[in-house]
Formats: structure tokens, C-alpha cells, sequence
């Protein structure tokens, strides 16, 4: 008789544990009327300055060498259009020119 009533306060506690994890579960996303945004646009500003102090800023150097790289980039490629432009320019006028004579 004391295992029936042993086994029948752990079923009892099963469904109550069952139960408090089904309302925690169903209030989790949600948040209470009452409650308010803490901090607001402040706070934002505030932890925007703390994540800027975290950022691991290039140096100096790091930002002339990768500059130059990028305006030698820039310049090549100017080049590389640049020419292809001229090319084929003089090809269709070529070929305007040949089928304007014909």
C-alpha cells in the first residue's frame, strides 16, 4: 500500500513538472504588458561604444598598403576597359568602313 501511494505522488509531480514546462514554454516568447524597453536609444549608443573599444582597428600601415592596392586595382582595370573600349572601336569601324565601301 505504501508503493501505490509512493507511485501515485510521482505521477502527481510528473504532471505538474509537465505542466510548469508547458506554461513556461507558452510564455516565453511572450513579454508582460506592463514591461517597458529598458534604456532605449541611449543604451544603444552605449553598447555601440563599448563594441567600437572591441574592434581590432588596422594600422596605419595596414591602411596605406591596402589603399595602394586597391588604387593599383583600379588603375589596371581602367586600363584593361580602356583598351578593350579602343579595340573594338576601331574594329567596328573597320567594319563600318568595309561595308560602307562594298
Amino acid at each position: 500500500m505504501a508503493k501505490e501511494k509512493k507511485d501515485a505522488s510521482v505521477e502527481v509531480s510528473a504532471e505538474s513538472e509537465k505542466k510548469a514546462k508547458k506554461e513556461k514554454a507558452d510564455n516565453s516568447g511572450k513579454k508582460d504588458k506592463n514591461e517597458k524597453k529598458s534604456g532605449g536609444v541611449a543604451k544603444w549608443f552605449k553598447d555601440l561604444k563599448i563594441e567600437f573599444k572591441n574592434v581590432t582597428w588596422p594600422t596605419w600601415n595596414t591602411v596605406l598598403v591596402n589603399s595602394g592596392i586597391v588604387l593599383g586595382t583600379i588603375v589596371i582595370s581602367s586600363l584593361f576597359v580602356g583598351l578593350l573600349d579602343g579595340g573594338l572601336l576601331a574594329l567596328m569601324k573597320y567594319l563600318l568602313g568595309l561595308a560602307q565601301n562594298a
